[in-house]
């Protein structure tokens, strides 16, 4: 399978939505993971990433405009043992609780559905990475509408190696519309360069100007368990 220009896609649609990017570096040496929000309302993009450790949480970026805070503000990033985790929704707290339970990436997602934003019904999209063994792996999650009455949800869990030069990329919305469609098909196969500066700024750079509100790229050294990181916010914090 040929592997895919992340910035050419980005570049191709105005409204992905939320992404999630999922990889490993060229070298083996480290993974990369990635967290991009958009927004079409002033509640969408009254939001900015800020880094808490290690961990990513989103805020407001003026209080004072809050219309609406749910499906909005959530915890995007968490770390249990040597499973990294990302996700575009409150689940991410359901993953979490599920491990530390002796449950799994699955069985806890098994328990969520898309989100009740009709007549969108925005996708729940889902990634982690683990080490176990020496041996990396990714494993992405896709809770999606089955129809456009949200009568039932589609449950799509995909499961890979996580091989050197090599990355995964889902996102919440095939394109732009009204209303929005949801992600369609397999995890997108992509391509990580060496070069994770020019990358990341690549990735800001390539989301529509209109609608892009915040982007957070994370290296993180398998064997030092340390980790780069690298903001864009479209407001200044």
């Amino acid at each position: 399978m040929k592997l895919l220009d992340l910035p050419a896609l980005l570049k191709g649609n105005a409204y992905p939505g939320r992404g999630i990017v999922l990889g490993m570096s060229p070298d083996g040496q480290q993974a990369l993971f990635a967290y991009f929000i958009m927004g079409r309302s002033k509640n969408s993009r009254n939001r900015v990433f800020v880094r808490d450790g290690d961990e990513l949480t989103i805020r407001l970026y003026d209080e004072s405009r809050l219309s609406d805070p749910s499906l909005i503000l959530y915890r995007p990033t968490a770390t249990v043992g040597d499973a990294l985790i990302v996700t575009n929704g409150d689940q991410t707290d359901t993953i979490v609780s599920s491990l530390k339970d002796g449950g799994s990436f699955i069985s806890a997602l098994n328990t969520r559905e898309f989100e009740p934003d009709a007549p969108n019904f925005t996708p729940r999209i889902s990634g982690m990475m683990t080490f176990a063994g020496g041996n990396a792996s990714i494993q992405m999650g896709l809770l999606r509408a089955a129809d456009a009455q949200g009568s039932a949800c589609d449950r799509h869990y995909y499961t890979y190696p996580a091989l050197q030069g090599t990355g995964r990329f889902i996102h919440t919305y095939e394109q732009d519309g009204n209303p929005l469609p949801s992600f369609t098909g397999e995890p997108r196969k992509i391509a990580i360069p060496n070069d994770t500066d020019a990358f990341a700024q690549a990735i800001w750079d390539s989301l529509n100007p209109d609608n892009k509100v915040a982007l957070c790229v994370r290296a993180y050294d398998i064997k030092t368990r340390t980790s780069r990181f690298w903001m864009f916010n479209r407001h200044e914090v």
